[in-house]
């Protein structure tokens, strides 16, 4: 049905020239940001990154957001992580600080928050460039030093801030939020490069039929189980009373406040896979030879690979609690309760058979205390299928099935799909007043 619905607004929306020109550029912001995932920088060793990528299940998870331009080492190879995190911690800023908060409802806060981010992301740009440098060096993956390292370090930054600055074209000249299709397009990027991989393991036979059709399978039910979780939502009924401003009359009658089943979206993911794998990320930037570690190195190395998701048991028993942790962490954070109520109350409006004000807000709070358990499950499933599905298959090449990947993909292609049809709507609205 979602998939007919935006077929046939995608139709619609190509009739009119406003609106085919929106869409034809963010193709083209598309094919620049194409081009950019193959400008190499100096000094790359392909064997030596080949063995290094096989090794670190981190450098896996950032380059899966970059359209395999980690694994390559272009000048994009940052991808959009930058700025990722940067949004994500001035996010949590501006809703932890009531100061911030009120900013954000005027459009200067707005512009004040958005130069921050871009000024956090320039430094996270910077630190991750410089951490990378250090590990490909040591690992022999990249052969650059002195004024060529500084080159690279300039180039990568360079590179984050230049799609970010295209996310934002997109968002301004294009079609639904630009920085979100960006990501959509470097996860998309990378499958062709995952498809070829499994079709080689075909070929070679060492991957049968029935093991890519139960991996089709998988995805199929994945990808539609995304799609009706993401789009399910409690909505409570909220009654209005009828009130006289002077000699105008308002009606009452009733509306719906929508507690989307999966609030936080992939952020406690993206959080909990960001923490767990921190000290594995913090020993990478200690120089030694990685051709022949120390002692010390492997067995630090074995320890922690026990504790990440992909390790064991236990590494997927922490990052279960983490994503539930911060699912709650960050709904909390995001649905301010006190503040729905107090509107409420403000609009004369209430929720049946609850009082206005605190009633309400601790009746809103105990309803989002059980959906965000109905959540973060949904959550911890689907980053944990990540680890499962190839255990399940035994096709290691194709991780876009199930896990964070997978999330945003659906998530982005259904924000986008009911943003062309809100233009469609609008355009149809203006059509029908003139």
């Amino acid at each position: 049905m979602l998939s007919t619905n935006f077929v046939s607004a995608l139709q619609s929306a190509w009739k009119l020239p406003d609106l085919r020109a929106r869409i034809l550029f963010v193709f083209a912001m598309f094919a620049v940001y194409a081009i950019g995932l193959h400008i190499p920088v100096p000094g790359v060793d392909p064997e030596q990154m080949r063995k290094l990528f096989e090794s670190q299940q981190l450098l896996e998870f950032l380059n899966m957001f970059t359209g395999g331009a980690l694994r390559r080492l272009t000048i994009l190879a940052l991808g959009l992580n930058p700025y990722i995190t940067a949004s994500i911690i001035m996010q949590i800023f501006s809703y932890a600080d009531p100061r911030l908060r009120e900013e954000m409802r005027e459009e200067a806060g707005r512009r004040k928050m958005q130069q921050r981010t871009r000024l956090l992301t320039i430094v996270i740009a910077l630190v991750q460039a410089i951490g990378f440098l250090s590990t490909f060096r040591s690992s022999g993956a990249l052969d650059v030093s002195g004024v060529q390292a500084f080159q690279v370090i300039i180039a990568w930054v360079a590179g984050a801030m230049f799609l970010l600055w295209l996310g934002e074209q997109i968002t301004e000249k294009g079609l639904g939020n630009g920085v979100s299709l960006m990501i959509f397009a470097s996860i998309v990027a990378s499958m062709p490069f995952q498809v070829q991989q499994t079709y080689a393991l075909v070929r070679e036979g060492t991957v049968t039929s029935f093991q890519v059709i139960t991996l089709l399978a998988i995805f199929i039910a994945t990808v539609w189980g995304i799609i009706y979780v993401t789009m399910s939502q409690r909505r409570i009924p909220i009654q209005h009373m009828r009130r006289i401003i002077g000699r105008r009359q308002t009606v009452g009658g009733t509306s719906y406040l929508p507690i989307p089943v999966n609030a936080a979206g992939v952020i406690p993911i993206i959080f909990a896979i960001s923490l767990q794998l921190l000290p594995a990320t913090l020993l990478q930037l200690i120089p030694y030879d990685r051709a022949n570690p120390p002692t010390w190195a492997i067995y630090v190395d074995s320890f922690l690979r026990a504790f990440t998701p992909g390790g064991g048991w236990i590494g997927s028993l922490i990052y279960a609690f983490l994503i539930f942790l911060f699912t709650y962490f960050y709904v909390a954070v995001v649905f301010n309760t006190d503040e729905i109520a107090e509107n409420l109350k403000r609009q004369g409006a209430f929720i049946q058979g609850v009082r206005p004000g605190k009633p309400t807000a601790d009746y809103l709070n105990d309803v989002l205390s059980r959906i965000t358990v109905a959540g973060a499950l949904f959550l911890a499933f689907i980053a944990l299928l990540q680890y499962w599905v190839p255990s399940i298959t035994r096709i290691q090449t194709l991780t876009i099935v199930g896990g964070t990947s997978l999330l945003i993909l659906v998530g982005v292609a259904i924000d986008f799909a009911r943003q062309l049809q809100a233009q469609l709507a609008m355009r149809q609205y203006e059509d029908f007043l003139k």
